[in-house]
């Protein structure tokens, strides 16, 4: 069984999310025949470092207490630069003005033979071509599911299992946030305030909720979609974006009336035609983007399978690290 080094960079909720994760499928990966030894974690604050394998128990221990993992002041470029390692986990929080400092990590990581797995958006919407090429160059492999649809496995079925079919177009809700406030606007008639106020307090939205409400993230995901699955070359201001601030309650239950919902809809389509937008749109009912809550949802139109739509979580600390899990033992298998 050949065992695999990784660090986990960034240690917040997606961090700890697969620090748990690691632990409870322990037994589980081992019955795939493999061995992960977490060697480093790092924080804002520093890093703690085990060649022999980190104690995570320990580890998430800590963070609560303290609010740190950091036993050293050695930074997370330390780590990925002189920790010996395979594979990196990169966890830090999107920055989608200069996608630091995912983009550095990343970079050094593969300049150093390492593997890549990361939940981070900025780095891919702002320079995706560069980090592929980068990775080509040093001979390592990178995978990104994470920063789409959180559990949502919409790469690796658009990769892996719809292999051999043209990906004509793919529209869907790419948004929890969103869509949780356009669900509830709807049923129960409140305003956008209201809304966005309860979706605070239950920590569905952020205490800034710019880039979800203004579209930005979604964007943002209809960025690495374009450029991982249609091979296009473009970045977050090639994407025409509306997000739903100025959605009233009156607009809902006109729609609600036709029998009708309004849904922030991404949709990518390359050919004759290029689309990369995103915007509220109406949608029956019955459609199979008309779900709720936090839900996100993609339609996928392929050339031979013919429309393949898929939903699941598209945020969350466990579900998140679900797809980062899905990732990792992708590239052990291929090392083994």
């Amino acid at each position: 069984m050949k065992t695999i080094r990784l660090s986990i960079i960034g240690f917040g909720a997606v961090g700890q999310g697969v620090a748990r994760v690691l632990r409870n499928k322990r037994d589980y990966l081992v019955h795939l025949g493999i061995n992960l030894l977490v060697v480093a974690v790092t924080d804002s604050h520093g890093a703690c470092i085990d060649p022999d394998g980190l104690d995570l128990r320990a580890v998430l221990q800590r963070k609560k207490e303290s609010g740190t993992v950091a036993t050293s002041n050695a930074s997370s470029l330390d780590v990925i630069k002189n920790t010996d390692h395979d594979l990196v986990i990169e966890a830090t929080p999107t920055d989608i003005e200069t996608g630091e400092p995912g983009l550095t990590h990343i970079i050094e990581s593969f300049k150093h033979g390492r593997h890549v797995v990361t939940s981070n958006k900025g780095p891919l919407a702002l320079q995706y071509k560069q980090l592929y090429n980068e990775a080509k160059k040093h001979g390592v492999i990178f995978r990104f599911e994470a920063t789409v649809g959180g559990a949502m496995p919409i790469l690796n079925l658009a990769h892996d299992a719809l292999a051999g079919n043209r990906i004509i177009s793919i529209e869907g809700i790419l948004n929890g946030t969103c869509n949780y406030i356009l669900s509830r606007m709807t049923e129960e008639s409140l305003s956008y305030k209201h809304v966005l106020g309860e979706a605070q307090d239950l920590g569905i939205a952020e205490s800034d909720p710019t880039y979800d409400v203004e579209g930005i993230d979604t964007a943002c995901k209809l960025v690495i979609l374009a450029n991982a699955i249609f091979e296009m070359d473009v970045m977050y201001g090639d994407v025409e974006v509306t997000g739903i601030t100025k959605i009233t309650s009156e607009a809902l239950s006109l729609a609600n009336v036709e029998n009708n919902v309004i849904r922030l809809i991404g949709e990518v389509q390359d050919g004759n035609k290029r689309i990369m937008r995103v915007a509220p749109r109406l949608i029956p009912k019955q459609h199979p983007l008309a779900v709720g809550g936090t839900l996100n949802v993609a339609l996928l139109k392929t050339d031979t399978a013919g429309p393949i739509c898929i939903s699941g979580k598209g945020a969350g600390s466990m579900e998140t690290a679900s797809a980062i899990l899905s990732d990792i033992i992708v590239i052990c298998h291929k090392n083994t």
